[in-house]
């Protein structure tokens, strides 16, 4: 396990009802943890696979691939539109 630093952008931040979170995780990559987060419940559906969420690492936007280190910062945000 390692203790990751969770931040939530817009839309998202809005559905959990917060801004950040610490968060002790086995996920190896983002994508792990994001399937990680999923199992939290409904208000985490807004990281489900099928909704186009970004995610950044370490202030980076990243693929889901990406490998997480201890003390790291994951960033997930909604898509941005435009006008």
């Amino acid at each position: 396990m390692i203790q990751v630093q969770l931040r939530y952008f817009a839309s998202i931040r809005e559905a959990l009802g917060c801004a950040s979170e610490t968060w002790q995780t086995g996920a190896a990559t983002v994508a792990d943890l994001r399937l990680e987060l999923l199992e939290r419940g409904d208000a985490f559906q807004c990281l489900a696979a099928e909704k186009p969420v970004r995610m950044a690492l370490n202030q980076v936007m990243c693929q889901p691939s990406e490998l997480l280190t201890s003390g790291c910062e994951v960033g997930f945000f909604p898509p941005v539109t435009g006008g």
